[in-house]
């Protein structure tokens, strides 16, 4: 007993008997797959003009007095700093800088990753 002072070899036992862990199926490339044996297909990458729209909701929220826009006709080559009292364009950025322009307000994360 555990009051004499001896030790008590307590046998384990699994709380759930005939319980198998979740198999997956394996392609003949080596990877592995779902349950369903298809390959997930990752979420597609947000556009830029997404992208802008969160950076400009982050300036938004955090009180920073800077916007930005995909800007027209270029066809998401172009980002335009906006100023928000008239709407002129302060600067224009390339679309390839986004990452270093949204890490320069302060942002990292999903957002600055040009792979997201």
């Amino acid at each position: 007993m555990a009051s004499d002072g001896q030790p008590v070899k307590i046998p384990a036992v699994s709380l759930v008997h005939g319980s198998q862990a979740p198999t997956v199926a394996v392609q003949h490339s080596g990877n592995v797959l779902p349950r369903g044996g298809r390959p997930v297909t990752p979420p597609a990458a947000p556009n830029l003009q997404s992208r802008v729209q969160l950076l400009n909701k982050y300036l938004n929220d955090s009180g920073k007095p800077a916007q930005f826009r995909v800007a027209p006709g270029s066809d998401e080559k172009t980002i335009q700093e906006i100023n928000p009292a008239n709407g002129e364009v302060l600067a224009e950025f390339p679309a390839s800088e986004f990452a270093a322009l949204a890490r320069s307000v302060g942002i990292s994360g999903v957002i600055v990753d040009n792979r997201a």
